[in-house]
């Protein structure tokens, strides 16, 4: 009876450790935007992104603290909080989604993978379905992540005073980098 508890004991512990093997998270990802507007070029970097990813279910999620973003110019980062993105009502944006292929990306072979992703993003309060493309470089048992987006103001009810509309434009380019790596390292 001993011997049969001490095998179970050791196939759960190896299950559990395969399982958590799956998930690969990152602390510090990078998010830039950018916006080209007539009269003004806008860019904002942050580097305290969080994400994970299950490579076993696709599913995949990020965590940005708005606040994080750093601009070229304090009253820009300034504006961007209190006005914009309204970071005390909104301190976060959130993306809770899948990668729709996941099935055919080789997660234990290095490699190039196009990715298609789909899911909730929200930010400034509101959700937004999206689909959008990246890839995932996998290589030493880490995963490289990087996509290149773009996202309307309007549709998360983020509002442009008219006395500055032309130095904002309509659609942000977002880009995502990440290095994912094995939850348990």
């Amino acid at each position: 009876m001993k011997r049969m508890f001490l095998i179970l004991m050791i196939v759960s512990l190896a299950m559990g450790i395969q399982l958590q093997a799956q998930k690969y998270i990152t602390k510090n990802g990078k998010i830039h935007f950018y916006s080209d507007a007539p009269t003004e070029k806008i860019e904002a970097f942050n580097n305290q992104v969080n994400s994970a990813l299950d490579i076993t279910s696709g599913d995949f999620i990020f965590r940005v603290l708005m606040k994080s973003f750093q601009f070229e110019k304090a009253l820009m980062q300034e504006h961007f909080n209190e006005n914009y993105v309204e970071s005390h009502k909104f301190p976060n944006a959130s993306f809770v989604g899948k990668v729709t292929n996941v099935t055919e990306i080789d997660f234990q072979k290095t490699g190039t993978y196009q990715a298609q992703i789909e899911g909730d993003l929200n930010l400034h309060g509101i959700t937004q379905k999206i689909s959008e493309q990246g890839t995932f470089e996998v290589k030493d048992g880490k995963i490289h992540g990087k996509s290149t987006f773009y996202i309307a103001v309007a549709d998360y009810d983020i509002k442009i005073p008219q006395a500055v509309i032309t130095n904002i434009a309509e659609k942000i380019e977002v880009n995502v980098d990440i290095l994912l790596e094995p939850l348990n390292k």
